[in-house]
């Protein structure tokens, strides 16, 4: 068909696609010489879809098979939004794969495929229906740097669900309420930079994250804190703090002690009485002025 180029818009992480010098007539030559997000965004405007995935259902087979292929040489497999409740079988050609984008799908447990890509970095499987913390496939996946499980529907990881993936840069939970194990043993990823814990109904802060050395990000918006405790000093890597969205009344002075390193604070949405609003909204090096000041004046 004369429009089944279009599907090459579905590989959301192709990063360059060279077309000129072919004879395209159905594309503006702006946009086969342009950069390629835009193109790549125009070709999947063109795709015939149906209400429930965005794809074809007749075309969706034609879509795994070329996100296969592809995977051959970009080492990146990108299967997001097709709606899928199981990845198929054939599609894991590469044991050489270092991304895996399975988001925006349908899917309730990991493929056993997937243990073989031993060289795999990067999962992504927010917006599925994943019940279980996969720790048993993840302690497989020896090299894996980044893990997206925001938007499932996972029930309490186990306590020593996080040693599987001991090398863990990046974690992402968000929106999975209630499924931190009592105190989470966040010790476990001791390389940890991002750790977004955003909709878990969290009333406390996890003590563990406080012993985290190489943490730069770190949001815990839209939760039901209270207190910020003081360890939050230790965390001199800090870069980005979200506590927006709780139900915070007070800040301890000691968290004026991480500027300059912390760029961003984030508290809009809380309830804080110790705190001017003349203070906040001239921004976060301004509070951390601030609350380092009541320090001297303790």
């Amino acid at each position: 068909m004369w429009y089944k180029y279009h599907y090459l818009g579905l590989m959301t992480s192709l990063r360059k696609l060279l077309l000129t010098g072919n004879p395209l007539r159905t594309l503006r030559s702006s946009l086969v010489s342009g950069p390629t997000h835009a193109l790549l965004k125009y070709l999947q405007s063109r795709l015939p879809a149906d209400e429930e995935t965005g794809v074809s259902p007749a075309t969706k087979e034609e879509v795994v098979a070329m996100a296969a292929r592809m995977s051959l040489t970009s080492k990146e497999l990108s299967l997001a939004g097709l709606g899928l409740s199981a990845v198929p079988s054939d599609v894991w050609e590469s044991s050489e794969i270092k991304k895996v984008d399975l988001s925006r799908n349908l899917i309730e447990e990991l493929p056993v495929e997937l243990s073989s890509c031993v060289s795999l970095e990067t999962l992504i499987l927010s917006g599925n229906k994943m019940t279980e913390w996969p720790g048993a496939i993840i302690k497989q996946l020896s090299n894996i740097l980044c893990l997206k499980l925001d938007n499932n529907i996972l029930r309490q990881i186990p306590s020593d669900g996080f040693q599987a993936a001991s090398k863990l840069q990046v974690l992402d939970l968000s929106g999975n309420a209630n499924c931190l194990p009592e105190h989470p043993a966040f010790s476990s990823l001791p390389h940890l930079k991002e750790l977004y814990l955003r909709r878990m109904q969290i009333s406390d802060v996890p003590s563990d994250i406080l012993i985290l050395q190489d943490l730069r990000s770190l949001d815990l918006s839209q939760n039901s804190l209270r207190l910020i405790p003081e360890g939050f000093k230790n965390l001199t890597t800090l870069m980005e703090l979200n506590l927006s969205d709780n139900n915070i009344t007070t800040l301890p002075p000691e968290l004026g002690l991480l500027e300059p390193s912390l760029q961003m604070l984030k508290l809009d949405g809380n309830p804080l009485r110790s705190i001017r609003r003349t203070i906040l909204d001239r921004g976060t090096k301004a509070v951390l002025a601030y609350l380092k000041d009541k320090i001297v004046e303790q």
